[in-house]
């Protein structure tokens, strides 16, 4: 913004004292923070708000086993990365799929993460609504499926375009293989990946959800069929 024309729009907006010192010393503070309000797309008072594009998707840059501390561990962790990159305003779930086990309540991801739309960091569409999200015409590909920063995922050296999900094709919880519902790195449970880039191996290969199950829940195990423990988060608001 020019921060002279402001300057003088509102000498003449305003009354008589409207072009003293005070006045000045105001209008060139009101210039800076509108200049500041746009420097960060994704802050309460970013621009992009206008238009509802700011970040509300991406993939977790954390990686590591299936234990992410539990379905509560892995919401605070994106809620912390969205945090981060100043995106921390608003409510962040995991799109992550419970088992009916342990006296828990079956959960299916679908229903954690709100109404949508959803957008990436690099504020290009991935869905309109939940029903969108599960068509095979969503919009996580290769070129934006990337985290919270915008960095996009590897898929060669290393690769780790798996993605947990615990999750069937249409988000619903795919039996049991949810890592102990997110709390285990055993050798002996299992989980539900999806392929971001739609593209490998498995019984789905192109699904962004359900590709296939992985041969364990430690970091090895999972990185052995092209993982790193990272999942989708998604703003509920």
């Amino acid at each position: 913004m020019n921060h002279r024309i402001l300057g003088a729009f509102l000498c003449l907006a305003g009354t008589l004292g409207a072009c003293s010192s005070n006045s000045t010393n105001e209008t060139v503070d009101m210039a800076a923070a509108a200049d500041q309000s746009t420097a960060n797309p994704d802050s309460a008072t970013g621009a992009d708000l206008a238009t509802g594009t700011s970040l509300s998707f991406f993939i977790t840059s954390r990686k590591g086993s299936g234990d992410l501390g539990g379905i509560a561990g892995a919401d605070a962790i994106c809620q912390q990365l969205a945090t981060a990159v100043g995106a921390g305003g608003k409510k962040w779930a995991a799109y992550l799929s419970l088992a009916a086990i342990n006296g828990m309540q079956a959960v299916n991801a679908r229903d954690r993460i709100g109404s949508g739309p959803w957008y990436n960091a690099k504020q290009v569409k991935i869905a309109n609504d939940v029903a969108d999200l599960h068509q095979q015409t969503m919009g996580i590909s290769a070129t934006t499926g990337v985290d919270e920063t915008g960095a996009t995922v590897p898929v060669a050296n290393p690769n780790e375009h798996d993605i947990l999900t615990g999750s069937t094709a249409q988000g619903m919880v795919n039996g049991t293989a949810t890592c102990n519902n997110w709390t285990s790195a055993n050798t002996t449970d299992i989980a539900t990946v999806g392929h971001y880039n739609r593209a490998g191996g498995g019984a789905a290969p192109t699904s962004w959800n359900s590709a296939h199950n992985t041969p364990g829940c430690s970091a090895a195990q999972l990185n052995s069929v092209g993982g790193a423990g990272r999942f989708y988060c998604f703003a509920t608001n």
